[in-house]
């Protein structure tokens, strides 16, 4: 089955507020034109202090993308778990799966940027543990019951709509990620292709007597731009996916696992790359017929025009969606 993913991070590295409040208003609408043409899920994600905007706040998108549709999910594909209030996150998130009827995704990382937990004043050394209490003070709270909470009884409500909870992933590429994964029975979301590691997840599954499931990105995870004229949006556009392309990889490091990495230096080599692909709808139609079920549209990527990101978005919804694989 081919699952069609829209990726928003709202990164414009040259806005005006002016530009920017254009940019998060074509998003929803972005959302709102998949959501009538059948497109399964929008994704964003969480990241603070970007000298590009790069989205700090994906929670506050995601309300924006369920009051503009009625059927597409929202996956929010990371965010940093140890960074948020663990009842109030638990409330937000109750909101957002009432608001969508089940419709929001949430995978929880620990982050690997050390500014910011130092933004927000949150001990590096301490990650694991706020992961810990962040994981099962959730998994508490949507029961609306009352429980302990920092030595004191709390009590969340509303329940969510989606029984028994939200559905909530925990994301990683580590061994700690996902024996906690397993521990607590969530299903587990690798940051990249990591077969051993999905074997370890389900090793620990056993250990602990849970149950649990893996969403594992494809060893190639491309993230796609449709274009009548290839050589010509990478000719006019691609310093826009450089400029991503390399934000991404000034963030990582050698022990970082990610789906989406690039080591190019220039717009020739990220082409070359592969991780990064500007195709004709023909051309993703055979990616897909190719064994890629997972196709995932950048329509904005790195500060793209809004005029551009809606000829790719239209070509995909028009010349590329009727013909993809059931």
């Amino acid at each position: 089955m081919t699952v069609t993913v829209v990726r928003f991070n709202l990164v414009d590295p040259a806005a005006t507020p002016e530009a920017l409040a254009a940019r998060y208003r074509a998003a929803v609408e972005m959302a709102a034109y998949c959501d009538d043409r059948g497109l399964a899920t929008i994704q964003t994600e969480e990241h603070h202090g970007a000298a590009n905007n790069w989205l700090p706040s994906p929670f506050t998108f995601a309300g924006a993308v369920f009051g503009a549709t009625r059927r597409i999910a929202v996956t929010v594909s990371a965010i940093i778990g140890p960074l948020h209030d663990p009842l109030r996150l638990a409330e937000d998130i109750a909101v957002l799966d009432l608001i969508s009827g089940g419709r929001l995704v949430t995978v929880a990382g620990i982050g690997y940027r050390r500014e910011e937990y130092q933004a927000f004043g949150v001990e590096w050394a301490r990650r694991g543990a706020l992961q810990d209490e962040l994981l099962e003070t959730l998994l508490k709270a949507w029961t609306g019951e009352p429980f302990e909470f920092r030595g004191r009884t709390v009590r969340v409500t509303p329940k969510p709509y989606t029984e028994p909870n939200p559905l909530l992933l925990v994301g990683g590429s580590s061994k700690p990620a996902a024996r906690r994964a397993a521990r607590l029975g969530l299903p587990f979301f690798p940051s990249a292709h990591l077969p051993e590691l999905e074997a370890y997840y389900q090793e620990k599954l056993r250990e602990y007597g849970t149950e649990g499931w893996t969403m594992m990105p494809g060893a190639e995870t491309p993230l796609l731009h449709i274009s009548e004229d290839p050589d010509r949006t990478w000719a006019e556009y691609g310093e826009h996916f450089l400029h991503e392309a390399r934000t991404y990889a000034s963030w990582q490091n050698k022990d970082i696992h990610s789906a989406v990495r690039s080591g190019a230096g220039s717009v020739a080599e990220l082409r070359a790359e592969g991780v990064y692909r500007v195709l004709t709808p023909d051309e993703c139609v055979a990616l897909n017929e190719g064994g890629h079920d997972n196709l995932i549209l950048h329509p904005l990527c790195g500060g793209m025009p809004l005029d551009e990101g809606w000829r790719s978005l239209h070509l995909f919804a028009e010349r590329v969606m009727p013909r993809l694989k059931d």
